[in-house]
């Protein structure tokens, strides 16, 4: 990677920095003929760094570090591309400006090791500017990363460099532990050595893996050559990148050159340079984590809505009265007025003969400091009050009902954003149904709109996918013609689906298509087989008053249909 990096930065300029997230930057660099975005990452669980095609979204002000690095190194020129040793620590040597226009230089230290991953800036002297991760002395009591602080290098190892010693130096090294297995034997004793390289000459020897001790004299000799091609093509850096998939096209790894532990069981796919491999293999992933940690607040506040709606509809139902007891008490008031004239004054129960259960005595608890009458009409008012209980708590559950369902359906679309505009297009969602407060003492900015998702059928047919509610009701009420096929999940939240016909007659092979994306685009698309809701556009209807992406509909059919992940999208 730094012979691939190397051969396009050295000489190039840095016209911009843009830092999409915490961890993560990307230098835009243009030579005189060509420009391209060098990605850097130091997340503990995906460092790398490697050229990109892809444009990570960046949030609307940039960090204060970004400034720096923007401060420090615009405009600068990359002089050279160094490695330390053959460990994963690469400088990017740098010839910039100061702030009075002074020629300095600067540098980059990339270490890229797991969680302590770091991007590093020094300036001429080795001393640090800053880091994107500081380490103080309550983490670190050998080596602080801080402001001022000199740069010292990560503590070495007892390691022998493939490239600067011969085979037979690192075999008889190995010599030395005969108990452990040759893999993590060879990660001991090799400078740079990877599990999965040490894994990989292990089964190249011993097709599989064997203590140190047990190697015989073949397999010594094998492994002595299998050094030798390999110091052949560190020092020439020829790389052959690849990378495996399993049999339901999962990706199982990737390398600088072929990798055989998985030959029978894998299918290895060539690529022409390291940084596509890279790109293929993280881009979509980080994608949906970078557009999660900036929606972390917006998880946060609609799981909460939803479990307080929950909480709130259970204890309304609680609150409730049956119909029996609402009935009881109208009972009671009509058996006392019946008997009026016959009851005592000054007891706690009357009883009297039950005219609904064949005249059978019944046992009515009143207040003794009131006259029948007067217990009667309390009944009476009790009863009128459970009526209006009733009907306004039923209401209020309706409602709360009502609100719940439409809360699950923005925790779908919260699951299922990937950018920070229908991260931006939610939140305007929620503050719109009155569920978020507008911020207020801010410009209000225009956010810009994301298009919705769309497809081609195999026959040619046009299907879009909305990416949230609004976008739902704008492509079933605003973009879709009344002819055109409306299709949705049964009875669970999910997209809005439309395919666009143009008047022409729907294919059963776009109308299944068109089910199946609903399937996938919805939240029981783990199921693998899911029920799909289908009809015309024209009878899809909107009541009054109603939350974003409801709708309710008579005519319909049913599809069921399997959950298949689309192959490609033309957006």
């Amino acid at each position: 990677m730094r012979a691939e990096i190397a051969s396009f930065a050295v000489g190039a300029k840095i016209e911009k920095i843009y830092m999409p997230s915490r961890y993560e930057l990307v230098f835009a660099l243009r030579t005189r003929t060509q420009s391209r975005r060098l990605f850097l990452s130091v997340a503990g669980n995906a460092p790398r760094i490697n050229f990109t095609d892809s444009t990570p979204e960046n949030p609307a002000s940039p960090p204060m570090i970004c400034m720096l690095f923007r401060k420090a190194l615009s405009g600068a020129v990359i002089t050279a591309v160094r490695q330390y040793g053959a460990d994963r620590i690469l400088f990017i040597d740098l010839d910039a400006t100061n702030e009075i226009g002074d020629r300095v230089k600067r540098t980059l230290a990339v270490e890229l090791m797991g969680q302590y991953s770091n991007c590093i800036l020094l300036n001429g002297e080795n001393v640090i500017v800053d880091a994107l991760k500081r380490v103080d002395a309550t983490k670190s009591s050998y080596r602080e990363i801080l402001p001022q602080r000199p740069y010292v290098f990560p503590p070495p190892q007892d390691k022998l460099q493939l490239t600067e010693v011969s085979p037979a130096q690192i075999v008889a090294r190995l010599h030395t532990l005969p108990n452990k297995a040759l893999s993590s034997a060879l990660v001991s004793v090799m400078s740079g050595c990877s599990p999965l390289l040490g894994r990989e000459l292990s089964y190249r020897v011993c097709l599989g893996e064997r203590a140190v001790g047990e190697l015989t004299a073949p397999q010594w000799e094998r492994l002595d050559g299998e050094l030798s091609a390999l110091k052949e093509r560190l020092m020439k850096d020829a790389a052959d990148p690849c990378y495996l998939t399993g049999e339901n096209g999962e990706f199982l790894d990737y390398y600088y050159m072929p990798l055989t532990l998985w030959a029978n069981q894998a299918k290895l796919t060539r690529m022409p340079s390291l940084s596509e491999i890279l790109d293929l293999f993280f881009v979509e992933r980080e994608k949906q984590i970078r557009a999660r940690a900036k929606a972390e607040d917006l998880y946060k506040t609609v799981n909460s809505l939803i479990e307080r709606t929950a909480r709130k509809i259970n204890l309304q139902r609680e609150e409730l009265l049956s119909g029996d007891e609402m009935e009881r008490k109208r009972k009671f008031a009509e058996l006392i007025n019946a008997n009026i004239f016959a009851l005592p004054k000054g007891v706690p129960v009357y009883e009297v003969p039950d005219y609904y259960n064949d005249y059978q005595p019944v046992k009515i608890p009143v207040s003794p400091e009131l006259s029948p009458a007067a217990n009667a009409q309390k009944y009476f008012k009790e009863y009128r009050k459970a009526q209006t209980a009733k009907k306004v708590l039923s209401e209020q559950i309706e409602k709360g009902t009502q609100d719940l369902s439409y809360l699950q359906t923005v925790q779908y679309a919260l699951q299922n954003a990937e950018t920070f505009g229908e991260l931006s297009e939610i939140r305007t969602e929620l503050s719109q149904s009155g569920f978020l407060k507008s911020k207020t003492g801010t410009k209000n900015k225009k956010n810009s709109t994301v298009p919705p998702l769309e497809f081609r059928s195999p026959d040619g047919f046009t299907v879009l996918v909305g990416r949230n509610n609004l976008q739902n009701d704008q492509l079933t009420f605003k973009k879709a013609q009344k002819t055109d096929f409306w299709f949705h999940a049964k009875k669970t939240p999910g997209s809005h689906v439309i395919l666009l016909l143009q008047n022409a007659a729907p294919t059963d092979e776009s109308m299944e298509f068109a089910a199946k994306l609903a399937a996938w685009f919805s939240s029981v698309r783990e199921r693998g087989m899911a029920e799909v809701d289908y009809t015309q556009v024209k009878n899809i209807k909107k009541p009054p008053g109603a939350k974003p992406g409801y709708v309710i509909y008579h005519v319909y059919n049913t599809a069921y249909v399997k959950a298949e992940k689309p192959k490609e999208t033309t957006v």
